[in-house]
């Protein structure tokens, strides 16, 4: 795993300076602190800051072919580099290292066409081709690493992140409104934009190619959610072949010449990596948990469970609200995106636990929820297809108080739940029926931007444009596959493997693996029978069954608990952070821009009221609070 960066004249120029790309490295030095590498000559400057993972000796980056024609940086890790390396030795091709690394440049040369379908991994690779005075920036199918580029009339800037970018002269952090836009619909913006003005982010599944002065984006891979009509016509059978995906999946991902561990959140999915892990790890399995000091948030009791049963090592880190509190000015800083919840910040605080432990990778189990079904958003979905069908049933949305038990044991908690879920019942051709609801909930953010943001942003659509980008393919699919496909496309790729993922682990030099966005698990997964993924108001019911015989009853059959952390009392609880007031204060607010001051204000009072505070509320708070923090980072 390692950090990149690097710079390509698009124009003939001055050589590249080597001490700017040591520069950019040192923005983004925790993600590579092991050592850092820079080839430069006069069209390209590549660098990388390196955390050694897989040939600890002499897999030193850049590195290049047998007659230095290619070049590579790469962040990431490629898993199936072993069977690749024999197949490419085969061919003729010498290697001088042990490293993943060096496969990237013999495989491009032996399969221009389509050799970043043959990577089984997660990456984002710099790649120059001299011969062909090309750079080629890929990022991995779901983007899981990142990576991002801006482009001036004379040069063009790449790195893992935009920070490294800004220790460039002239590249300045200006947030972009349109920006703003997106990430208060969707948690994120979507897959080529960054939070800021003219940096762009080589969206998951494609390249960009550079040459001759051209930036050309492609796409190589495509989520493609039809029903496969040879996958196992049995539940059984569909669970055992299930769990020899994870299991050879899980294998690859072991594969490491420093220890490997795995976070355990106490549900279903992590506990299935963790149970399955623990049966192939060389010595007993470290795991390492979360738990809250807010009971609304803990799940110890749970994790408990899992660590007796499964009789493994773990270590819990104890998030308070002083924590999350202390170290969210950090989070936003390493996210580089406005934030909408708080849950990022326990995620850092215990990548620094793993760290501290000795340890630099970790396994995880998201994509599960995303593949398999398993969010309450896709439940809502059906529930309220089955309720558009009789609209005046009074039974019917009853069926929601099944997903939210601690709502439902109000008088109030259930008409909340009618009146929001009936808006727009019947509109069941809504090519974001799933979602509209949650994503026109969010957007109601956009209310507390000031007059001259919302002037700026008038006329901009977030959902048309996604609307416009949709595959041809999407309306082939069923209405269960559409909503995955928009889970997974939107909130998996650009935040919980961003902001909650990748950002919150490298910050601490820790890298995340993720078992089930194995392609194979993915391709099976997508292509099983809907009733495999959810029956009734089952979710993951294939893989509740490929792990009946590893886990407790009680982790694969409780209430699924989403993963959040405290937000209202975080921020204006008995020890409210110094920065919360500061940077909402009027005299900030005006110096910055964003916001009306007046609705914050009013935001603020209910904030520190003793009242009710809805979800919308506590997002704008965040929202807001993440952005002032934002804007003010990387200037003097």
């Amino acid at each position: 795993m390692c950090g990149i960066a690097g710079k390509i004249n698009l124009k003939k120029s001055q050589p590249i300076d080597p001490m700017l790309i040591y520069k950019m490295l040192a923005a983004i030095h925790h993600r590579g602190p092991d050592e850092k590498g820079v080839y430069a000559n006069a069209q390209i400057g590549l660098g990388s800051a390196r955390l050694s993972i897989i040939d600890l000796v002499s897999g030193k980056q850049p590195i290049s072919n047998e007659d230095g024609s290619i070049w590579v940086v790469f962040n990431g890790e490629i898993y199936n580099y072993i069977e690749l390396r024999a197949e490419l030795e085969s061919a003729g091709h010498v290697f001088r290292t042990q490293s993943d690394t060096e496969v990237l440049v013999h495989l491009y040369e032996e399969r221009k066409s389509d050799w970043l379908l043959r990577l089984n991994g997660q990456f984002a690779i710099a790649l120059w081709d001299q011969r062909e005075e090309t750079l080629i920036l890929a990022r991995d199918r779901f983007g899981i690493r990142p990576i991002y580029y801006t482009e001036k009339e004379n040069f063009l800037l790449f790195a893992s992140e935009a920070k490294a970018l800004f220790a460039h002269p002239g590249i300045e952090p200006e947030i972009d409104p349109i920006s703003l836009a997106q990430i208060f619909t969707f948690w994120t913006t979507l897959t080529s934009r960054s939070s800021f003005r003219h940096i762009k982010s080589v969206p998951p599944g494609h390249y960009a190619k550079i040459k001759r002065g051209k930036v050309e984006v492609n796409r190589y891979w495509q989520l493609d959610m039809a029903l496969n009509q040879d996958a196992p016509k049995s539940l059984n059978e569909a669970a055992e072949e299930l769990r020899w995906l994870l299991n050879d999946s899980i294998r690859l991902r072991l594969r490491s010449d420093v220890p490997v561990g795995s976070y355990l959140s106490g549900g279903l999915d992590s506990s299935s990596i963790s149970a399955l892990a623990s049966q192939q790890a060389k010595s007993r399995l470290k795991t390492f948990s979360i738990a809250f000091s807010d009971q609304l948030f803990d799940e110890s009791q749970h994790q408990t469970r899992t660590n007796e049963h499964l009789d493994i090592d773990n270590r819990t880190i104890h998030s308070t609200l002083e924590d999350i509190g202390a170290v969210f000015p950090q989070v936003i800083a390493h996210a580089e995106m406005p934030l909408l919840r708080t849950a990022p910040a326990p995620m850092f605080l215990l990548s620094k636990m793993v760290h501290e432990s000795g340890f630099k990778v970790v396994l995880t189990g998201e994509g599960a929820d995303e593949i398999l079904g398993g969010y309450n958003i896709f439940k809502e979905a059906k529930i309220r297809r089955f309720w558009a069908r009789q609209p005046n049933s009074e039974c019917r949305p009853l069926l929601l108080e099944r997903l939210y038990p601690y709502l439902s044991k109000s008088a109030f908690g259930g008409v909340y739940l009618r009146k929001f879920f009936e808006k727009n019942l019947g509109n069941t051709d809504d090519v974001f029926y799933s979602h509209r609801l949650r994503w026109e909930n969010t957007s109601r953010c956009l209310q507390f931007l000031s007059p001259e943001i919302r002037a700026e942003i008038k006329g901009y659509d977030p959902l048309a444009e996604l609307a416009e980008n949709l595959p041809p393919e999407f309306g082939k699919w069923n209405t269960f596959a559409q909503a995955q496909y928009l889970e997974t496309t939107v909130f998996l790729s650009g935040y919980l493997l961003s902001s909650q993922g990748d950002r919150m682990g490298m910050a601490n030099s820790v890298e995340g693996r993720y078992p089930f966005l194995d392609p194979r698990v993915v391709d099976f997964s997508v292509g099983l029978p809907t009733s495999f993924k959810m029956l009734g108001l089952r979710e993951k019911v294939v893989l509740k069954r490929a792990m009946r015989d590893l886990l407790p009853s009680e982790t694969i059959n409780r209430h699924k608990q989403p993963y959040r952390a405290p937000i209202r009392s975080v921020f204006f609880g008995k020890s409210s952070p110094a920065y919360v007031e500061e940077n909402l204060s009027s005299q900030k607010l005006k110096e910055t821009g964003f916001f009306d001051e007046k609705k914050v204000e009013r935001l603020k009072t209910k904030g520190r009221s003793s009242g009710r505070i809805s979800e919308t509320e506590e997002m704008a708070l965040v929202g807001v609070l993440s952005v002032q923090l934002l804007n003010s980072m990387w200037r003097s």
